[in-house]
C-alpha cells in the first residue's frame, strides 16, 4: 500500500527530483489519479489530467501505466492487498466470530476514508471492460467470503444470534462502502471515530442475546 502522504513525497516532488526510484514515482501516479477519480470521477477524468497535475508528459505518464484503467486496477489491487493483510490479522488474533465481525467494520471503513478506497468504491463497474469488472468482482467476493465466514464463525461459537450470513454480509458491506459517498476528510468526525461508531452500530444486530432469567408473571381471571 502507497505509504502516508505525510510520509512519502508530494507527488509533484517525486517527478521533479530526477533521483526518485521508479516505485515512489509509481506511487506517485496512483496518488494523483486517486485524487482526480474524485474529483471528476473516473469516467471524466483522462491521462491528460493526470500528466497535468504532476507537471510530466504523457509519454513519461504511459513508461508507468498503460491506461487509465491499469491505474484504477492497481488502486483495487492496493486496497485489497491491505484489506485482506487485515483479514488474515483478525482471523489468526481475535477472539470470538463477533469480534472479528467487528474488527472487520473497524478496518474497513478505515479504509474507506482514505481516498484509494473511496475512488474505487464510487466505480460504476460499467465504465471498464468485461476483463477489469471480472477482476474487480473477484476481488469483491474474496471479500464477501471472508466476512460471511466470520459471521457463521460467530453463529457456530453463539457469540452471533442464528441468521442469514449472505443478508448478514450484504447489509454490513453496503453500509461500509457508503462511506465513500458521504465521508469528508475536514469533516467533524476523524476516520477513528467513524470507524468506532460504525463496528459498534453494525455489530449490534448481530449479538446473540441471553435468554432472560426472571420468572414471567402469569395473571389468571379472577
Amino acid at each position: 500500500m502507497p505509504k502516508d502522504a505525510s510520509v512519502s513525497p508530494s507527488p509533484r516532488k517525486a517527478f521533479a527530483d530526477r533521483r526518485r526510484d521508479p516505485a515512489t514515482k509509481r506511487e506517485a501516479v496512483l496518488k494523483t489519479a486517486a485524487q482526480l477519480f474524485l474529483e471528476k470521477s473516473y469516467g471524466r477524468m483522462s491521462m491528460n489530467d493526470v500528466a497535468d497535475r504532476l507537471n510530466i508528459t504523457k509519454p513519461a505518464l504511459y513508461h508507468y501505466f498503460d491506461n487509465k484503467e491499469d491505474i484504477l486496477l492497481e488502486c483495487y489491487r492496493l486496497g485489497v492487498g491491505l484489506i485482506e493483510e487485515i483479514l488474515n490479522g483478525i482471523a489468526d488474533h481475535c477472539g470470538t466470530g463477533l469480534q472479528k465481525v467487528e474488527a472487520f467494520v473497524h478496518s474497513y471503513a478505515t479504509v474507506m476514508t482514505v481516498n484509494f478506497g473511496r475512488c474505487v468504491m464510487r466505480l460504476d463497474e460499467g465504465d471498464l471492460t468485461s476483463d477489469a469488472r471480472a477482476e474487480v468482482r473477484t476481488y469483491k467476493r474474496k471479500i464477501d467470503r471472508r466476512l460471511r465466514s466470520f459471521i457463521e464463525e460467530g453463529i457456530a461459537d453463539g457469540s452471533i444470534a442464528p441468521c442469514d450470513s449472505k443478508i448478514a454480509a450484504f447489509s454490513i458491506a453496503g453500509a461500509l462502502n457508503w462511506i465513500c459517498m458521504w465521508y469528508e476528510p475536514d469533516g467533524a468526525l476523524s476516520p477513528e471515530e467513524i470507524a468506532t461508531q460504525f463496528a459498534r452500530t453494525l455489530t449490534q444486530g448481530l449479538v446473540a442475546r441471553k435468554r432472560s432469567s426472571r420468572l414471567r408473571v402469569v395473571f389468571k381471571e379472577e
